[in-house]
Formats: structure tokens, C-alpha cells, sequence
């Protein structure tokens, strides 16, 4: 295995044993701009971009460094891709589908309605056609992308009042982070509302958002919903497993040497792990802090999971209608996805739906 591979396929501890580090002293320094989406409180995601730095500084040996920079502090949350496109930073770190106003298609990078869970979507990304599908869209925006990690399946949201029927849901202002899933949403009668989550207390406290989902319990707590919402639904269908993504500049990766390509391209992998793997660790806490202090758990109901699958495929249809690339990859991810819901019916799902009711 040459010391590309090596570098690519190891974990960060295992490249530095074997000695890959030292070198590339020889090379010129570099030295990078990592501009995220998200706020440093949000230490899951924002961590995500911090790791990537640090394992890139420690297996170039101090030769190629990447700051990194909170949403806001060099452009909005939410110029990211516009900054990379025009070359302002060679990387971001955000979820893909905050851009589907450019084009829906954005979505598939990150999560769309009733799509693929955490495992389903690296697997599809990594050995089906997702990354080279993604990659050949986001090329239009001079990016390539990387994993930066997954949440995993996120929770249904914060609301001030209880949601009983589809009806509860007509008039209310939501805040929702992108995507198809405010096209749907907007069919079942939510005002869809897109804006950075630092913004989102203040306007649950004032009446101005009546909703707002985000992630998942360690990072909502963070975030302080429970304050100002009670009731807190699960589960999140539209985002059975969302992918945060590393975007790169095309023309920076190019201009690095093999070496330093190999280092951002073992970076992602570590710095994505390490977050998908902290969310399955520290949610279970936070939620059940979270009961505790007297939020109010629910499961949606049936007929709002029904309405919302149907009202979802009927965005996905109307947007394939207009768009043969769309399309093409909503499709391809559909029969990966049948697969793996096949395959779940064997493994985890039973396993899991043992363990539920078993006393351990």
C-alpha cells in the first residue's frame, strides 16, 4: 500500500505511528479558511470542523493548517457556497440542503423526506452512485464534496401548542432548516420559515415562530427550545439521517500536492466519525434531562406521518417532472434505499425490536 492509501484508509493515531507525517516537511506550508454554518455552542457540528483542523495540522506535521470560522464571523451562515464558488474560502462546512433555493437538488447531499437513515446514507454515498452523483452536481459550483458526519435521525421539533391532527398544523409558522421538507410541509398548511439557529429562541419567546426543528436532543438543549416550546415531537421524517458536508474548492484540492490531498481526504473521514459517533453518545443523555425537566414527549401521529409521506411524494414528482437530473439521482437513491430497507428487516430492525422490550 503506497503512503497515499495509508494515509486515506487509517485512522489519525495509526497514520502518526507509521510514521506518514514527517514526510511532508518538506513542502511548502498551507494554509487554509474553513468557513461553517454553524455557531461554536454547537460543539457536535462545529466539533466536526475543529477535528477536521486538528488531525489535518497533526498529520502534516504543523505544515498545512485550516482556521475555522463560525457562521457569521467571515459571511452569513448562509453564504458559504457563494464564498466558495467565487473562491472568498477553500472550504465550508454546512448542510447542503440550506441551498435548495439555488436548486433542490442540493438535498440529496444532506436529507430529504422519508430518505436514508445515517449507515444508509454513507453507504450510498460512499459505495453506491450518491458521492459521484453529488460531486458531478456540485461541480457546477466549483465544489467537491466529503462527509463532515451524520446526526443520525433527528426529532420531530419544538412546538409551543400540542399537534393532534393535520389541522394543528395550518397557519403555523416553522422554523425548518431547508429543503423538500418545507416544500411538503407548506402542502400540509405550515408557514415554512428558513433562518440560522442562533435566531431561533428569541423568536419562539416573542410568538413570531409558533415551531422549530433542528437536530436532536444534546444539541436543542444547547439551543434552549425546551424553554419556550413544551412539546416536542419525534420523529423528524424528513430527516431520517442527515449528512453535514465538507464543501471544497475545486481549484484549492487541485493545487494541493497528492500528499495534502490524501491528509483533507483522511481528515474527513475522521472528523465524521467522530461526530455521527458523539451524537449516538451524548443524545440518549440529553433527552432524558430533558424529560426530566418537564418536556413533553410525543410521537406524531399516524395520520400526520401519512399525510406527510404523501404530500413529500408529491414534491419529489412535481420536481422530477421539471428535472431529468433530479430525477436521476432521487431515483437512483430510491432502489438503494429498497435495499436497505430489505436488508433492515433481517439485521437491526429485528435486533432492535427485541432489545426495546427485553430487560437488560
Amino acid at each position: 500500500m503506497d503512503r497515499r492509501s495509508l494515509i486515506k484508509n487509517a485512522g489519525i493515531a495509526g497514520v502518526l505511528a507509521a510514521g506518514i507525517a514527517p514526510a511532508v516537511h518538506a513542502q511548502a506550508a498551507v494554509r487554509w479558511r474553513l468557513a461553517s454554518s454553524f455557531p461554536k455552542s454547537l460543539d457536535t457540528i462545529f466539533g466536526s470542523a475543529e477535528m477536521f483542523a486538528k488531525t489535518v495540522k497533526a498529520l502534516s506535521g504543523g505544515k498545512f493548517e485550516v482556521s475555522v470560522h463560525a457562521g457569521g464571523e467571515l459571511m452569513p451562515a448562509f453564504g458559504v457556497v457563494d464564498a466558495l464558488q467565487n473562491g472568498t474560502v477553500e472550504m465550508a462546512q454546512t448542510a447542503p440542503y440550506y441551498f435548495t433555493g439555488k436548486d433542490p437538488i442540493f438535498a440529496f447531499g444532506c436529507a430529504v423526506p422519508f430518505g436514508l437513515t445515517a449507515r444508509q446514507m454513507d453507504a450510498w454515498m460512499e459505495h453506491g452512485n450518491g458521492r459521484k452523483l453529488m460531486d458531478a452536481f456540485y461541480a457546477k459550483y466549483n465544489i467537491k464534496s466529503r462527509s463532515a458526519g451524520n446526526t443520525g435521525t433527528q426529532m420531530g421539533g419544538w412546538y409551543r401548542k400540542e399537534i393532534k391532527s393535520v389541522a394543528d398544523l395550518k397557519g403555523l409558522k416553522m422554523r425548518m432548516g431547508g429543503g423538500l421538507f418545507g416544500e411538503a410541509m407548506q402542502k400540509l398548511g405550515v408557514v415554512a420559515q428558513n433562518m440560522p439557529a442562533g435566531e431561533v429562541y428569541q423568536a419562539l419567546e416573542k410568538g413570531t415562530l409558533d415551531a422549530t426543528e433542528f437536530v436532536g436532543p444534546y444539541d436543542d438543549e444547547k439551543l434552549g427550545f425546551n424553554k419556550v416550546a413544551p412539546f416536542y415531537y419525534y420523529p423528524g421524517w424528513w430527516e431520517g439521517g442527515a449528512e453535514l458536508e465538507f464543501f471544497i474548492n475545486t481549484k484549492a484540492y487541485a493545487a494541493l500536492t497528492p500528499e495534502f490531498q490524501a491528509i483533507v481526504d483522511a481528515a474527513t473521514t475522521v472528523a465524521a466519525r467522530d461526530m455521527t459517533a458523539k451524537y449516538d453518545a451524548v443524545n440518549p443523555i440529553a433527552l432524558k434531562r430533558l424529560v426530566a425537566a418537564k418536556t413533553q414527549l410525543k410521537p406524531f401521529p399516524k395520520e400526520i406521518m401519512d399525510a406527510g409521506f404523501k404530500a413529500s411524494m408529491e414534491v419529489f414528482a412535481a420536481h422530477e417532472a421539471k428535472s431529468p437530473e433530479f430525477k436521476k439521482i432521487h431515483q437512483d437513491m430510491r432502489a438503494f434505499q429498497r435495499d436497505q430497507l430489505l436488508w433492515a428487516r433481517f439485521s437491526e430492525f429485528r435486533f432492535d425490536s427485541y432489545l426495546t422490550g427485553a430487560k437488560l
